[in-house]
């Protein structure tokens, strides 16, 4: 099998999707009623699908009302894309159903596993990258967009680990991906930084090796630092920080590659009021202003 590097058919589609070109952030419960008093000036708000996945209750009161207002970006933490069975059918069936309800102007998922045959391990883990996993991947995408009728946008991970076995590496895997596919690609600015220091990489340089046209929305997230067990520094994708003065490094060089890109601004534990999260979202807005404004 010979791996190509040649662009996706849908261009257009794939890499600027229907998400304005704006700053979004994650929706929390806790932040409804401040969302809905106050309706803040933000591009859109994504929420995790597995959240949602029940017919009513406040949740869905709530994002209803919400919905009216904004647009929305509906993220996955639950397919098991790169699952060795077969994906769960009634799991897709119920996001089918959320994304017919709702109508969210993107919807995402990981390159990652988290389900083997009935157990459900509640964790995002990775992939060896070889042609065997690069067909399985594939046909789990095909089966989600055929079914969801729709491209999805499929995120890069943040990983710990990488397997020995595997025959290429993760930037080219994934180029595979996008290109087999016609998915788009989510840029978690994060995770490329959290993978980069734990496997000892060069951010920018995994970076360039990605389908960059093939962005449709781009996260940003805090992490928290640790050691492994040599003593090395190791980061942990936790989502409970500001946005590192690293990770904003990183978002200004990829605008420059680029051009404005929908944005999130993701905190999923230790969340702060509102008005914290909405000034993290107006210090990415104005980056983007400047890209949009030109030279």
């Amino acid at each position: 099998m010979s791996l190509s590097s040649q662009p996706l058919r849908h261009r257009t589609q794939a890499r600027h999707g229907e998400l304005p070109l704006s700053v979004g952030l994650g929706l929390k419960s806790e932040h409804f009623r401040d969302v809905l008093e106050t309706k803040p000036d933000i591009g859109f708000f994504e929420v995790h699908a597995e959240n949602y996945m029940v017919a009513g209750g406040p949740f869905h009161h709530y994002l209803g009302l919400i919905r009216e207002h904004y647009p929305l970006s509906l993220h996955g933490v639950g397919l098991s894309i790169g699952t060795q069975g077969a994906l769960d059918g009634e799991h897709l069936g119920r996001l089918a159903g959320l994304i017919e309800r709702y109508q969210p102007q993107a919807f995402s998922e990981h390159l990652a596993w988290s389900s083997h045959g009935p157990v459900f391990l509640n964790d995002l883990l990775p992939l060896a990258y070889d042609v065997p996993t690069l067909h399985r991947v594939c046909d789990h995408i095909d089966q989600v967009q055929n079914t969801l009728k729709r491209p999805m946008l499929l995120e890069n991970p943040a990983t710990y680990l990488e397997f020995r076995q595997s025959s290429m590496d993760e930037a080219m895997f994934i180029r595979e991906v996008v290109h087999r596919t016609g998915c788009g690609l989510l840029l978690d600015l994060n995770n490329a930084y959290v993978c980069s220091v734990n496997h000892q990489r060069h951010p920018l340089a995994y970076i360039d090796a990605l389908p960059l046209w093939a962005v449709g929305e781009i996260h940003l997230a805090g992490f928290a630092e640790d050691t492994d067990s040599l003593g090395e520094r190791l980061l942990i994708d936790d989502h409970g920080a500001p946005v590192d003065a690293a990770v904003w490094a990183l978002y200004r060089e990829v605008l420059k590659r680029c051009g404005p890109v929908a944005t999130l601004i993701e905190r999923d534990n230790r969340v702060p009021p509102f008005a914290v999260l909405h000034a993290e979202a107006r210090q990415a807005q104005a980056l983007l202003n400047v890209m949009q404004a030109g030279p």
